[in-house]
Formats: C-alpha cells, structure tokens, sequence
C-alpha cells in the first residue's frame, strides 16, 4: 500500500504512482534527448518513442476499458485524452525535430494533469476498480513492449501529424 501524495493517508494509489512515475521517467528521457536541441540524442528518443506508444497502450488496452466496463460508459476525460493520445503517436512518426519535439511538449503539458491532478482520470480509474487495483495494476506492470517501426518522413505523414493536431484541437506549427 502506498502513501497518497496529497495527504499522506494510506490509500491504494498504486496505479497513479506507476503510471505518473512513467510520466516522469519518459519526461526525462525527452529532455536527455533534446539537451542539445542541435543534435538530439537518437537513442534517448527512441527510448521516449517507443515508452510513449507503451505508456498510451496501457491507457487505452487496461485502464480505460477497465474503467468503463465497471462503469458502464467511458470516463467523461476519456474522448479527450484519446485525442491527445493520436496526436502524440501522428507525432512520434516523422523523425524528431525541433517542431515536433515543440509540439509533442505542449501537448504533454496539458495532457498529463488531466490524468495526474486529484480527481483526475488516474484517481476516477482507481477510484472505480476498488478492490482491484492490485489487478489493474498487475496488467499495466505487463504490457508489452511495442514493436516501433522506423521513423517515415514525407508529405503524407506530415499531413496526417497537422490532421491529428487539429482533430485533438491544437493549432501547432509542423
């Protein structure tokens, strides 16, 4: 059992510790990545790629459904962070450069409160398995790796990265 964060109770918040010490593991491997904004950090990157597209599996395979199948209905937050989630992997397919990384922080910054703040969607999944966190839990601790693909630079990609943003309603240059 773990300590909640917010008020030192001991409370069952193993999911939002997990999922938002990934939050900061993948933050730190984009700022190594892009700690000389001249020459970024291949491997770095592809490391922050490929935790990204895992850490956005295991929210949209496990713990949305999860949350939803004993709810009934999605989480109200559920349709935004979906949105946030296809912009973020339509950016994670060209190769990285300085408006990609830019835009990939911007959406970061807004995104990640929605599912670390209190009341947030980590809190209302938790709050909604009850007594199966340890579950939960257990299926986000063995996802997979996911399998990365190379990084394709064209038109098309680009197009499709400026389609996702606007869709998730970001006005981003590429």
């Amino acid at each position: 059992m773990l300590y909640d964060a917010w008020d030192g109770n001991v409370m069952a918040r193993n999911i939002h510790r997990y999922l938002a010490d990934d939050h900061r593991r993948l933050d730190g491997l984009l700022d190594r990545a892009t700690a000389d904004p001249e020459n970024i950090d291949a491997t770095a990157y592809a490391q922050f790629r490929a935790g990204l597209l895992k850490h956005i599996g295991m929210e949209e395979k496990v713990l949305l459904p999860a949350a939803q199948k004993r709810r009934g209905e999605p989480l109200s937050v559920a349709g935004r962070l979906r949105l946030d989630h296809g912009a973020l992997a339509a950016l994670l397919v060209p190769p990285p450069s300085a408006p990609v990384i830019a835009a990939i922080r911007a959406i970061l910054k807004v995104h990640n409160p929605l599912e670390e703040d209190p009341g947030g969607m980590y809190d209302q999944c938790e709050d909604i398995v009850g007594n199966e966190v340890e579950v939960i839990l257990n299926q986000l601790q063995n996802c997979a790796e996911v399998n990365v693909l190379p990084h394709v630079d064209n038109a098309f990609v680009t197009d499709a990265a400026r389609r996702a943003l606007a869709r998730a309603g970001y006005d981003l240059k590429l």
